[in-house]
């Protein structure tokens, strides 16, 4: 009989620790009347009639008109309504803590493998991914590290049994990680911390180009069973688009012209810090960027000091398509911050809206997914928020319900129950 108590109680203490079962399948249609409805394709609707059936977004319009309500209302007055967040180039569910190895699986032995399936080693049971959604982030690209090639990413939304349920677009693209044209010193070895060049750099491309060489004979003759060389072939028919991981001026041009001569068209260019300085280049070869962590220190001692705040702002001014990505210092916990990156850039001259584009349709349009999700748009996937105030900004963004594909999601996290727990303690 004390073995079955002991037993019970650690079923209990698990069931409680375990993350929340994934919300059921919409059960009846839901309509959401009088929030502003921030469209994500620079819209905004005031006082705004929303409604989805099945998933699905069948209404989007002004709560003025005359029009049957479907199943259940939600009244919103004075809220906000907001396409669910997409956080691109993300290793959420790979990792748990970053101390304990044993919980990281974002890179693989090697330094060329293209063919290497992120999707199969996410998490959902992940923490560090529940919470995420009370701050609005309900999809992410899940990418590997490492290597020159990684491998491959794919797109999930964030409330689901395993990484099958979770699937928006799987295996979308091979992640590139470019050489850098120049290095700083090893404080280590104790070498000066200034840039120096990176005299391996053209070396390390001809590697790249002699890999790609070699992937293309082999895709002529076709005569072996190579793993590596098939993933590299669906980039040249489109299958998957190349996210090439560049920073400085030189790398960015080097990278595209590269890609162009392989006949890889779908390119992304991901971090881009000097972006700006090719923007002219960029948008002639309609290459779209996912743009560093907005909240960071400049790279250079002679940046602006606000230049990671203003990047986004030079870029969309010059036309090209901008997304943001949240990759770095303990990114997995930090994306969670991803509207107050785009918060950021609204601060420094985006327009609010626009702002918005760049975690919603933008990012959408950049993964290929812009049919599914990024904007509320009728046809589209019921993927969308609530909040309280603009979820652009950590004082307001106040998430009230969420909604992946119609289903009601729960916001509790182990952050909330700790929340909630000391505040009783504490008497407020």
């Amino acid at each position: 009989m004390k073995n079955i108590t002991i037993i019970a109680l650690l079923l209990i203490t698990f069931i409680t620790k375990a993350q929340q079962t994934p919300a059921a399948k919409q059960s009846e249609p839901i309509s959401i009347e009088g929030a502003t409805a921030h469209l994500g394709n620079g819209q905004v609707i005031e006082n705004s009639l929303i409604m989805f059936s099945e998933g699905k977004l069948v209404f989007v319009g002004s709560a003025m008109l005359r029009i049957a309500r479907l199943g259940k209302i939600i009244d919103a007055k004075g809220k906000h309504v907001y396409p669910g967040f997409i956080a691109p180039n993300s290793t959420l569910g790979l990792a748990e803590i970053d101390a304990v190895r044993a919980t990281n699986d974002y890179d693989e032995v090697g330094a060329m493998n293209p063919h290497i399936r992120s999707i199969i080693a996410y998490n959902t049971e992940s923490k560090v991914v529940e919470s995420m959604r009370p701050n609005g982030v309900l999809m992410a690209q899940i990418t590997p590290r490492g290597g020159r090639i990684s491998g491959t990413s794919s797109i999930v939304q964030l409330d689901a049994w395993n990484w099958e349920d979770a699937i928006i677009k799987e295996n979308d693209g091979i992640h590139l990680n470019w050489p850098s044209t120049y290095s700083r010193g090893r404080w280590w070895l104790g070498e000066a911390s200034t840039l120096k060049i990176n005299k391996n750099y053209k070396k390390q491309v001809q590697e790249l180009k002699s890999y790609f060489s070699n992937a293309k004979a082999y895709n002529a003759k076709n005569t072996t069973n190579n793993k590596p060389f098939d993933a590299l072939l669906e980039l040249t028919t489109a299958k998957r688009t190349l996210f090439i991981h560049v920073d400085n001026e030189k790398g960015i041009v080097d990278a595209v012209n590269f890609a162009k001569e392989n006949n890889v068209n779908n390119i992304v260019i991901v971090g881009g810090y000097e972006a700006n300085l090719v923007s002219s280049f960029l948008k002639e070869n309609n290459v779209p960027v996912l743009l560093q962590r907005t909240h960071a220190l400049p790279n250079n001692t002679d940046n602006d000091y606000d230049l990671p705040y203003k990047l986004a702002n030079k870029l969309v001014k010059s036309g090209v398509l901008v997304g943001l990505e949240n990759s770095g210092d303990m990114e997995r916990m930090n994306t969670r911050n991803l509207p107050f990156l785009a918060g950021t850039c609204a601060a420094y001259g985006l327009d609010k809206e626009t702002a918005l584009s760049l975690i919603t349709l933008n990012t959408a349009k950049i993964l290929g997914i812009d049919n599914q999700v990024g904007s509320l748009e009728v046809g589209k996937d019921a993927t969308l928020f609530i909040s309280e105030g603009d979820a652009l900004d950590m004082r307001t963004n106040k998430l009230e319900k969420a909604f992946i594909k119609g289903r009601d999601l729960s916001l509790e996290t182990h952050q909330t129950e700790l929340y909630k727990r000391y505040s009783k303690k504490l008497g407020n």
